[in-house]
């Protein structure tokens, strides 16, 4: 099985942009899109020429915000939104779908903001997303997938000490966030499988960023450290355009 996230940048948007040959490309059994900064029928309507998909659309109150996309070539045994704490639950950052033998969950993590002006709402998020996934983890192993706003290492963007502390992203706060889902038996896949690779899966559209390869690792599979011998190979699209992330892809071996 193969399970690829990408944040698209707004749906409509990446539709203009040789989406459905990425999607085509990608040949994932399931995909999470994240920031698709349109409401359900609007997603629907956006996405209506992927027949071979289920669409399972999570939209933000706000129009033209964040919101989240599952499409699942196999319908799941269940689909869930939000993780049930109301001032989290208005900006469509969660899709949870059930599979016989695992959950996916499809993340789109809330930005800390310019001037950090949201990273103490940010650090409850983390706080509460990881008893949420816990308790998920339970019943079943969860593929928790997405952006989740965080370089966590140095390693995972260009320019480490110029950013610390001073940029959403890459604060102790965020980091401290993503070492508790370490700490908690989450395993960060791609870093697991390939150490010491630099590869980044956002690139800001200012500054040539991208053609300078000036980027950031924000986007994820975190999976429970006893579910992990399943995993067969994690890869980073970095030539799949479109967005200002590009899709990451998990094959997946559940036999």
């Amino acid at each position: 099985m193969n399970i690829a996230t990408w944040n698209v940048n707004g749906i409509r948007a990446i539709l203009k942009k040789e989406f459905m040959n990425s999607v085509e490309e990608l040949s994932a059994d399931i995909i999470c899109l994240q920031e698709t900064k349109a409401q359900t029928d609007e997603v629907e309507k956006a996405l209506a020429g992927l027949s071979s998909f289920n669409i399972y659309s999570n939209a933000a109150d706000q129009k033209g915000y964040s919101g989240t996309v599952i499409l699942s070539k196999t319908k799941p045994l269940n689909v869930t939104y939000d993780m049930g704490i109301e001032e989290h639950d208005r900006e469509g950052r969660i899709i949870c779908a059930e599979y016989p033998d695992f959950y996916v969950v499809n993340v789109y993590v809330p930005n800390s903001g310019r001037g950090l002006v949201r990273l103490d709402y940010r650090q409850k998020w983390d706080a509460d997303f990881l008893s949420y996934l816990k308790n998920l983890n339970k019943t079943k192993p969860v593929i928790a997938c997405g952006d989740f706003n965080v370089a966590h290492r140095a390693i995972d963007l260009k320019n480490d000490k110029s950013n610390y502390n001073k940029t959403a992203g890459y604060t102790q706060i965020e980091i401290d966030g993503m070492d508790n889902f370490l700490n908690e038996g989450f395993v960060d896949s791609f870093r697991e499988l390939y150490p010491d690779e630099v590869a980044y899966t956002y690139w800001s559209y200012r500054f040539n960023s991208r053609a300078k390869n000036t980027g950031w690792r924000l986007d994820y599979f975190l999976i429970p450290q006893n579910f992990f011998d399943h995993i067969k190979d994690v890869k980073i699209h970095n030539d799949i355009m479109g967005s200002d992330h590009c899709p990451v892809s998990l094959q997946l071996n559940t036999k």
